[in-house]
Parts: C-alpha cells; sequence; structure tokens
C-alpha cells in the first residue's frame, strides 16, 4: 500500500520506500529541530542550554526534543536531576555536511525557489 504524500497541495502516491525518507527529511525541515540538531553536533547540552543558545522558550525546545527522540535521531542520558541529549546517529553530522556542501554548490538556488524558498531571500514582505 502507498502512502500519501503531498507536492504543491496534490496528493500523490508515495513508493513505500521512501516514506522514511519523506518523513526523515520534515523531521529536518524545521528551523527549530534543524537548530538544535546543528547545536548537538557540538555536543550534547540539556534543555537550559538550548534555549538560552538557540533563544527559543522551553516549551518549543521540550517539544521539538521529543520529536527528534521519537525519529531516534537524538538520545538523552540522567545524570541527577538534570537530562543531557546528543545525537543518537553518528551518520547526522556528515548528513549535515553534505547539506551545507549542497546549498553552498547551488547557490542560492534553494533559497530562492518559488515553492519552498524564504521570503526574506526572495524579497518579499510576506
Amino acid at each position: 500500500m502507498h502512502q500519501r504524500c503531498y507536492h504543491r497541495f496534490v496528493a500523490i502516491d508515495c513508493s513505500p520506500d521512501l516514506a522514511p525518507a519523506v518523513a526523515l527529511f520534515r523531521s529536518l525541515g524545521d528551523p527549530a529541530r534543524l537548530a538544535i540538531l546543528l547545536r548537538l553536533t557540538r555536543g550534547e547540552a540539556r534543555v537550559v542550554d538550548l534555549t538560552r543558545e538557540l533563544q527559543l522558550a522551553q516549551s518549543t525546545v521540550s517539544k521539538h526534543l521529543s520529536c527528534l527522540r521519537d525519529c531516534q535521531l537524538i538520545d538523552f542520558r540522567v545524570e541527577g536531576r538534570q537530562s543531557f541529549y546528543a545525537l543518537a546517529r553518528p551518520e547526522l553530522p556528515a548528513l549535515l555536511r553534505s547539506a551545507e556542501q549542497l546549498l553552498a554548490a547551488t547557490g542560492e538556488a534553494v533559497a530562492l525557489c518559488p515553492t519552498y524558498g524564504s521570503s526574506t531571500v526572495r524579497g518579499d514582505d510576506a
């Protein structure tokens, strides 16, 4: 059975083999989750560290940490009353570096994409 995927608000059938990759890239597609993952590439951190460094609300950080744990991209260890979060997959920093290299190679093409690009880069006032 194929999963329904959406592209430009049109439902298409996705191969079952693509569903995990689609979910992975969606999990990386949120700015807060991506910022958390990038921070964790430098080493483990507590929620308080992430809120301070990323200037995000504690509830936002906690919600995204829960999502990333559910995806098994991060894990945590408890020390006393504190939880320390870290990347669970050693492949993740290489994937993020590859994405940075791809973005560098394509210049602003992705950011200028009319469907997924940033309105800030496009100069829109939205």
